[in-house]
């Protein structure tokens, strides 16, 4: 009898045993289903702001170039009344509000002009000449030759610059 209780016990074990590995098998089974759709999804979210990372670089100076092109029209309409016999006084006062609008759309987009006066700054002035003078002290700015220009904080083109030398 007692081999007959072992045997009943073996086979209830077998039977317990059976159904915690399809239990197991079921539960890899949804885990591994879950971990396939998590790196799906990442990998989808991971393509998605890849390409929105390339519009954006593709689109950056797209609001810089919508605030240029009035400043193109401008300049053509000056360039088409230039033509025409008139006072020349307007086809300066037209180009200089056409500069005018030109500077501040550079200063709202981060372009400002490096100033020109004052001390000599080897980081925004490149010198390409010494001249004497008696209105500033040596090492100060004489004269500007050509404007420089900073994005932020990143320089564009140096100002070239007369310095004082006595």
């Amino acid at each position: 009898m007692s081999e007959e209780i072992k045997n009943e016990e073996t086979i209830e074990n077998s039977e317990e045993a059976t159904v915690v590995e399809v239990d197991a098998e079921a539960k890899y089974k949804e885990l591994e289903d879950k971990y396939l759709r998590a790196h799906a999804d990442f990998e989808n979210t991971k393509k998605r702001l890849e390409k929105e990372k390339q519009m954006a670089i593709d689109y950056t100076n797209e609001k810089f170039a919508k605030e240029m092109l009035p400043i193109i029209d401008s300049l053509e309409l000056a360039l088409a009344h230039s033509g025409e016999e008139s006072d020349t006084s307007k086809l300066r006062e037209g180009v200089s509000l056409t500069l005018d609008t030109l500077v501040k759309a550079f200063e709202r987009n981060g372009i400002k002009q490096i100033p020109t006066s004052g001390a000599f700054d080897p980081e925004m002035h490149e010198a390409i000449m010494q001249a004497p003078s008696d209105e500033v002290e040596e090492g100060h700015i004489v004269a500007t030759l050509q404007k420089g220009y900073i994005f932020k904080d990143r320089l564009i083109r140096p100002a070239l610059v007369s310095v004082c030398k006595k």
